[in-house]
C-alpha cells in the first residue's frame, strides 16, 4: 500500500510492506499528528495499536518504522544522534513497516511542530 505524508509545504510518499505492524497502520489511516525531529529522522505520535515483533536497531536511510516504545511512526533518512556513522540508529528497536524514496533535502525541510497527515495514496 502506498502512503502519502503531507507536512504543509513538504509532501512525500512511501510504500508499506506486508508486516503485521504495517497492516495495522494502514487500517488506522488517516493519521494526523505533530512532527518531532531527531537528527535525520522525523517521528510523530500515532494512535495505532500495532502487534509486536520483528523490531530491529539496524536501519537504512529511507526506512519507515514503527517505534512501539514511543507509539510513533518514524521516517529515517540519515544519521541520528545515536549513529556512529552514516546509517540511522533509532532511539530503541523499531519494526520496519515501509520505505520512501523522498530526498534528504525534502525530509530535512520538515520542522519540529509542523502538522503532518498520513493517508492512503
Amino acid at each position: 500500500m502506498r502512503l502519502v505524508f503531507d507536512a504543509g509545504s513538504a509532501s512525500f510518499d512511501a510504500e508499506l510492506n506486508d508486516s503485521p505492524a504495517a497492516r495495522a497502520i494502514a487500517a488506522s489511516l488517516p493519521i494526523e499528528s505533530e512532527v518531532n525531529t531527531w537528527g535525520d529522522e522525523i517521528y510523530f505520535k500515532a494512535k495505532v495499536s500495532c502487534p509486536r515483533g520483528g523490531e530491529t536497531m539496524e536501519l537504512r536511510a529511507g526506512d519507515v518504522g514503527w517505534w512501539p516504545q514511543g507509539r510513533c511512526l518514524c521516517v529515517f533518512f540519515g544519521p541520528t544522534p545515536a549513529s556512529r556513522g552514516s546509517e540511522p540508529v533509532p532511539a530503541g528497536p523499531v519494526a520496519v513497516v515501509g520505505r520512501t524514496e523522498a530526498s534528504t533535502n525534502l525530509l530535512r525541510s520538515i520542522r519540529d511542530g509542523e502538522k503532518i497527515r498520513v493517508s492512503a495514496g
